[in-house]
């Protein structure tokens, strides 16, 4: 055998092992083999950040299969993802295997590429490199920082502000965004504006125009703010007589975008496919990592991790090709369009996002492909060979009028496209709408159709969704292309922000986190500060600083806030957050905050284990509550403990089960049986990651209590489908092939067809 190859799936094992052939060994390692101990003490600031790792159990078990294959070879190569990540998966790896003293005599070969095509594969294998120390030595401070602070300070969110979950050191500052921006919106006073039209006529066609100017002066936004002064100007601009002053026409370029980052990716499947941008990378992994044509595993798209623009000249000279063969010739520009990215720090060296082969037409892989695949794939194709393409020319025309007293002045623009260029297959819709004027001579008299007030108010900032919050993180520089939809991901999975009609909104408790790490945390919410640290740690991974003279800097000033925060007490806290959101949290009351049920106590924020409410000073007397968004709040008053029986347990004795409801969340108690080890009643925990807790069933509860659950053997796989429910949620085991399941109350409810037909499309491609 040539050598033992490690990547990060087993798809792209797949992949490689076409191209490599039954020389290599490809053996995937299921993404990291290992992690720091999940536990307080794990990092050690003052022995250089010396970190506690352990073995996950995939980890484990791909470890032993590397062991078993090396016997046989004296090659390994580390074909893991060209990015940080991918880096220290390698360097993970190879600590192991040296700590087992297992690589004496043997290559070691980092092997990097950014496509899986047979061309890029055999050139990365002709060109091995050593481990990038300077990339582990950025995903190490990276792993610290974050560590660091969510052991330090999530335990202070814990105690300080019961009912929040955590914090960290990227996700806490999104979150500040959402919320910031939601406060901005509550607070926003809408203000009234009237604007005035006049709809021309002539042979040739009506046109509608706006009132620019009165008196020679120009009118800004709010000028006409009542629908008097907007009738008194409209009732005059009617007895005038208008005629054509001028007219401008102008041809405009528009230049087509770049081809696809992370971030534009992310944001564009948003705005036109609706794809969260969790699933944007879902889909982009496969079409990466390849999908099998015609029998042949095939990577479709390069590495879909990257801040980069730049496109190889291998890929711009097939993309130039590709377009002067399909178009006309007028379609294509003398020199090939290089594109610089904006963002700090991008990896020039890699390539921006697309297709491995352009001439492979998204309606030619479209039997292959998913619905989904297909129209992410689509995207990607559109937007690479668009880039390359000619600017498409507008023909704008702008027709000036004015009343021939010259009191008033109109203005109207329109469009049409001349030369669609690239917007013959990318384009916005939006964008690209054509207003077509009538062809009238200047000078020409006008007669008005009609005077026209239109009312107005200004609006709010709008919400922020997946791409508009991309997108904003991008500009502040926080995050990376590898931690967007993690970042995304996990603010939902605390709770702290829901999506609702494709928007962000904050609950109340990510509002409260918020303010209290805006008061006692505020240099670790800052948008600079965090930034900056990104900065710092693109500058390590570049060898431009040491990695430990960064976390010093961090952990010196960190560890000094943590300690005084230590000292707060859980009052100074309510007071703080009364005090700074007091027009939030308050916001379905009067100015004195007067209890609504006895009419003598006031209502105060009360922060409990379930979460934040409001309720009266009078307790115990008076134990009115309210939620934060106005409403009863009976789910909030926990000193009786809800409950609920579901049903008869068959085997149990027909035990009736017990939904209850205690501190720490939803539980099921048997009525009889009891715990053979603890003596007391046997109980189990609902996973908090079920929230209608309402629809809970007597069946749910049964699968639940019998986790793992097996659901049979495959038909055609013959391999038994166990059900079970694990530290990181719900997941279906198929022999050793493990298949994610949503974490909501739906897992209970699975549907065995549709599972076995993803575990079947799931072990074709492992095979």
């Amino acid at each position: 055998m040539k050598g033992v190859v490690v990547v990060e799936s087993p798809a792209k094992a797949k992949t490689l092992s076409t191209f490599l052939g039954k020389d290599y060994k490809v053996i995937a390692s299921y993404g990291h083999v290992r992690d720091l101990v999940s536990k307080s003490g794990s990092v050690d600031p003052n022995n250089h950040f010396k970190m506690l790792w352990e073995e996950n159990v995939r980890g484990k078990k791909q470890i032993k299969e590397i062991v078993t294959n090396l016997k046989n070879s004296d090659n390994l190569y580390l074909a893991t993802d060209p990015d940080r990540e991918g880096e220290a998966i390698s360097w993970h790896i190879l600590e192991i295997l040296n700590g087992k003293k297992l690589l004496k005599n043997k290559q070691i070969q980092r092997v990097v590429f950014h496509e899986i095509t047979k061309s890029a594969v055999s050139e990365a294998f002709a060109n091995p490199r050593e481990l990038d120390q300077n990339l582990v030595n950025a995903y190490l401070a990276r792993r610290v920082l974050d560590y660091l602070v969510g052991f330090s300070l999530s335990p202070i969110l814990w105690r300080k502000m019961p009912g929040a979950k955590s914090a960290g050191r990227v996700q806490s500052v999104a979150l500040r965004l959402i919320v910031e921006r939601e406060l901005e919106i509550e607070a926003f006073k809408p203000e009234e504006y009237w604007s005035l039209h006049n709809l021309f006529n002539t042979d040739k066609g009506d046109f509608l125009s706006t009132l620019t100017h009165i008196d020679g002066k120009k009118l800004e936004k709010l000028d006409i703010k009542t629908e008097q002064e907007a009738e008194t100007i409209r009732s005059d601009i009617a007895t005038k007589t208008y005629i054509v002053e001028c007219i401008e026409r102008k041809s405009i370029k528009r230049k087509p975008y770049a081809p696809f980052t992370t971030s534009t990716l992310q944001q564009d499947a948003s705005r036109k496919l609706g794809f969260p941008a969790k699933k944007t990378m879902q889909i982009a992994q496969k079409l990466y990592e390849g999908i099998s044509i015609d029998g042949a595993m095939t990577g479709l798209i390069t590495y879909m991790r990257t801040d980069s623009t730049n496109l190889s000249n291998e890929a711009l000279d097939a993309s130039r090709k590709y377009i002067s063969e399909t178009f006309n010739t007028k379609y294509l520009p003398k020199k090939p369009r290089i594109y610089k990215t904006k963002t700090k720090n991008a990896q020039e060296a890699h390539e921006a996002i697309r297709p491995t082969l352009c001439t492979r037409t998204p309606e030619s892989l479209k039997n292959s492909l998913t619905e989904d695949e297909f129209k992410l794939y689509e995207l990607i194709w559109k937007r690479t060979i668009s880039s390359q393409m000619e600017s498409a020319i507008l023909d704008q025309v702008t027709i000036n009028v004015q009343s021939t007293d010259k009191k008033y002045k109109f203005k109207v623009s329109g469009s049409t496209i001349a030369f669609d260029g690239f917007l013959r297959i990318y384009g916005d819709d939006d964008k690209d709408q054509e207003l077509k004027l009538p062809n009238i001579d200047e000078k020409t008299i006008l007669t008005i159709k009609e005077a026209i007030k239109n009312q107005h108010f200004t609006q709010p900032p709008a919400k922020f969704n997946e791409a508009s919050l991309v997108k904003k993180l991008e500009e502040l520089g926080i995050g990376r292309p590898s931690t967007y939809a993690t970042i995304i991901n996990v603010i939902q999975e605390r709770k702290y922000a829901v999506i609702q009609k494709k928007s962000f909104i904050p609950e109340s408790i990510g509002v409260l986190v918020v303010s209290f790490l805006k008061n006692f945390f505020a240099k670790y919410v800052e948008y600079g500060f965090t930034a900056d640290l990104e900065e710092e740690l693109d500058d390590i991974s570049n060898g431009k600083i040491d990695w430990e003279t960064v976390l010093n800097n961090f952990w010196k000033e960190f560890y000094a806030t943590i300690n005084s925060a230590n000292e707060l007490t859980v009052t100074k806290v309510i007071d703080t957050l009364e005090g700074n959101l007091h027009d939030y949290i308050f916001k379905n009351f009067e100015d004195n905050c007067i209890c609504p049920v006895c009419n003598t106590g006031k209502m105060h924020l009360k922060l409990s284990r379930i979460g934040a409410f409001l309720g009266c000073s009078n307790y115990p007397e008076c134990k009115a509550t309210k939620s934060i968004d106005g409403n009863d709040a009976t789910a909030v008053n926990f000193e009786n403990a809800s409950q609920k029986i579901l049903g008869q347990d068959p085997n149990n004795n027909n035990d009736n089960i017990i939904l209850k409801k205690g501190p720490y969340g939803y539980y099921l108690e048997w009525e009889k049986t009891k715990d053979p080890i603890k003596k007391k009643p046997k109980r189990l925990a609902v996973p908090k990651f079920i929230t209608n807790i309402e629809a809970l069933t007597i069946d749910d509860a049964l699968t639940l209590s019998n986790l793992p659950k097996n659901l049979g053997k495959h038909p055609k796989c013959e391999k038994d489908v166990m059900l079970c429910l694990g530290r990181f949620g719900p997941y279906i085991l198929a022999g050793d092939k493990t298949l994610k399941l949503e974490k909501n109350l739906d897992f209970l409810r699975i549907d065995l067809d549709k599972i076995y037909q993803k575990i079947e499309r799931e072990l074709n491609q492992s095979d």
